[in-house]
């Protein structure tokens, strides 16, 4: 098999994940890749979605008081997607809690999942977004991940993307496996673990 072409994006790494397993030098294959966050998903019954209220609710007073102390106007908004809190700071100016290439909202989320795990005593998987960023990341990654997967099914030839973080590489990977003709893997070490885009066999 030839190796790997590398197809860059224009998005360095965010920070990497606490939960990153320390033995990512393995390639792992897609159905394995979590978004970084280790534990096993809340029971979808009604006592997990509870849980994830309870995150929620945690969550946003958290970060409203972090708002508090910062300065910044936001407004917080609470859902439950699928079997994760979903949490996302919404307003004017929240450049600063995004940071350079998600890397503040990305040590931002992780700090929360913290702050709710104490207050829980289970780890939490909950999704933070800020100013809309990881929206637009979904929207940009699913438009990559389609495009890769395309010159692959007509190439024969397999493409390494750039690093990604455990959020980016599972979006890839998601639609990867929508895809006939094509699968991906993950390979290397946070923070430079990447997703591989194959053809099938």
């Amino acid at each position: 098999m030839s190796a790997p072409q590398q197809h860059p994006i224009d998005s360095a790494p965010a920070l990497p994940d606490a939960d990153a397993a320390s033995d990512d030098a393995l390639v792992e294959p897609a159905d394995l890749e979590t978004d970084g966050a280790g534990a096993a998903p809340a029971s979808t019954g009604p006592r997990g979605e509870a849980l994830l209220v309870q995150e929620g609710d945690v969550a946003g007073d958290y970060l409203e008081r972090l708002l508090d102390i910062l300065d910044v106007d936001g407004d917080i908004d609470l859902d439950v997607e699928g079997d994760r809190a979903s949490v996302a700071i919404v307003g004017g100016r929240l450049n600063d809690l995004i940071g350079p290439d998600g890397a503040t909202l990305e040590a931002l989320q992780e700090l929360t999942r913290l702050a709710v795990a104490q207050s829980t005593g289970v780890r939490s998987r909950l999704m933070l977004d800020v100013g809309g960023f990881r929206a637009k990341r979904r929207t940009d990654l699913t438009g990559l991940a389609g495009e890769t997967a395309r010159r692959v099914a007509e190439s024969g030839q397999p493409e390494r993307l750039s690093p990604m973080n455990p959020f980016e590489r599972k979006v890839v990977h998601d639609v990867i496996a929508g895809v006939t003709g094509v699968h991906s893997e993950s390979e290397g070490e946070e923070p430079n673990r990447r997703v591989v885009v194959l053809p099938d066999a």
